[in-house]
This record gives structure tokens, sequence and C-alpha cells, in this order.
């Protein structure tokens, strides 16, 4: 019996594929970043995997890779929005930028960081773009950019795939074949029609890896711990709605309650003008 293909998603699959295959990794990032020169990774400076990783919420399996230049990137797959990630995100960002220098030695050393984060959920609400670069650009001119030290790149995967249908162009670009790969890699019937080559050998891996008995054990360990944390921050989103929905009927009963005596004041007031009361007289009565 042919056992079904890992999920490339899945971010113990998605590490241990690209730590052992640097020309895959290489035009990955090439392909999300086609508007800058080609990088060639030549390392992986945490190419291991941990037991506790595999276990653990809300832990990313990341991979910090450096480029021939010496530029790092950070690349990540997300299968699931933690909170703050934005803030988690830059902090690692930062980390690595920072950690680069030891006391005394001069910023010029510094190496760019850049991230790049597969996203498979929709981010923004934005329909018709699912590729974005977050730097340091001026708000007035964005033009004009302070610096590239720190770049984050983020591909929504799912809005991507969409936006890639509804062209429906006969030959793929490098990233559309990627996210075709990721969005797609366990239906034959799609992956058989790519032919951009290192898809197809990303592809071959994947399903090498797939017959791996102790592969497919990880994934499933780590795809637990995903659902686990997933299944958390749906509970705490619901708890945080029917709280705010209890507050929200508490604030309205007392708004309502205040709004409710203002308007029996203002027409006892106009009553008691009516009377022949001054107001003075009126408002010392009702004590207002």
């Amino acid at each position: 019996m042919t056992l079904p293909l890992l999920d490339p998603r899945n971010d113990y699959v998605f590490k241990t594929l690209f730590v052992h295959a640097l020309p895959l990794l290489s035009d990955l990032i090439n392909a999300v970043r086609s508007h800058e020169p080609p990088v060639e990774v030549v390392s992986i400076h945490n190419p291991q995997i941990e037991a506790e990783e595999l276990h653990g919420k809300y832990i990313i399996l990341d991979i910090l890779a450096k480029g021939q230049d010496g530029t790092l990137f950070d690349i990540e797959m997300q299968m699931s929005r933690q909170e703050k990630w934005s803030a988690r995100s830059m902090y690692y960002l930062a980390r690595n930028l920072a950690g680069q220098l030891k006391a005394g030695e001069k910023y010029a050393a510094l190496k760019p960081v850049i991230g790049i984060h597969l996203l498979s959920y929709e981010l923004f609400a934005e329909p018709d773009q699912a590729l974005w670069c977050f730097e340091m650009r001026d708000r007035i001119r964005p033009s004009i950019l302070l610096g590239s030290e720190l770049q984050l790149n983020l591909v929504e995967l799912p809005k991507a795939d969409k936006l890639a249908r509804k062209k429906a162009n006969t030959s793929l670009s490098a990233l559309t074949a990627w996210i075709m790969y990721f969005e797609h890699g366990k239906e034959e019937n799609i992956m058989n029609q790519i032919a951009y080559p290192p898809v197809v050998e990303a592809w071959k891996q994947l399903k090498t890896l797939s017959d791996d008995e102790q592969a497919r054990r990880l994934a499933d360990v780590r795809e637990r711990a995903l659902i686990a944390e997933r299944t958390e921050i749906e509970a705490a989103e619901a708890r945080g709605k029917a709280q705010g929905e209890v507050l929200g009927v508490a604030r309205g009963e007392v708004i309502g309650e205040a709004r409710g005596v203002a308007r029996a004041n203002q027409n006892a007031l106009a009553r008691m003008i009516e009377s022949g009361m001054t107001e003075a007289q009126a408002r010392k009565i009702l004590d207002l």
C-alpha cells in the first residue's frame, strides 16, 4: 500500500527537506525575492531539530541560512497565526542582526538579515496581494530606503494560490511553482503538471521523505503539537469573545439606564419650568 505524502507545510518536513538541499533553498529565496540579485546559500546555522521543539507549542522550526556575501536569511513556515507574531518576527530578525557583533567591533561589519515567512493562512484583507516586503522606508517618500539591514518578506500561500489560479498562465513563474508545491504537494494530479526543475526535485525528495518511517513518525508528532496549539488559540479566542459579549451587555445596560434617568430628569425639568418655576428652582428640587 502506498503511503500518503507528508504535508510540505509541516514545519518539521519543511526544515528537514531544505537544510539538506541548499540549491533548493537558494531557489526558493530567489523566487520570493525576484526583485533582488540572486543569492546562493552556502551554510545553515541551525540544521538540528531538537526533540523538545517537536513537542513544544508556539515554537517555529526556522532555518537560519547564510548567503555567499554573508547575508543571513531566516526562513519560516508558519502553520497558524500566533499572538504578537509581528513583534516576535521582528525580535528574532533584530536579534540575528545584533548577534553578529562582539564588543568593540564596528557596525560596518554587520550583514543584512532577511526574513522569509511562508504563511499557510491569509493575514491581510487585501484580496489582490499575497506577496509582501517590509523594510525601513520613509512614510512620505517610500522610495527612500533608510538601509538594507532588515527586511521581512511574507507570502500568504492560500491567497497566492488563488491569485495564480485566476491568471491561468500556461507557464508558471518560479514563485508560483513553489506556491503550488506547498499548497498541493500531496496532490499528484497537480504536481505532475509542474515542470519547474527545482520544484520537481523538491517533490521527488518529499516522496522519499514520506517513505521514511522515522520521518513520518516525527512529522506526526509535530502535527499533533500544532493541532494542540491551534486548539488552544481557538479556545482562547472563544473565551475572549464570550467575555467581550458579557461586558458589552453589562456596559449597554449601564449606559441605557443612565440615558433613561437623564431623559426622565430633562422631562421633569421641562414640566416644572412650564408650571412657573425658574430653572434654578427646578434643578435644586431635582438635585441636578
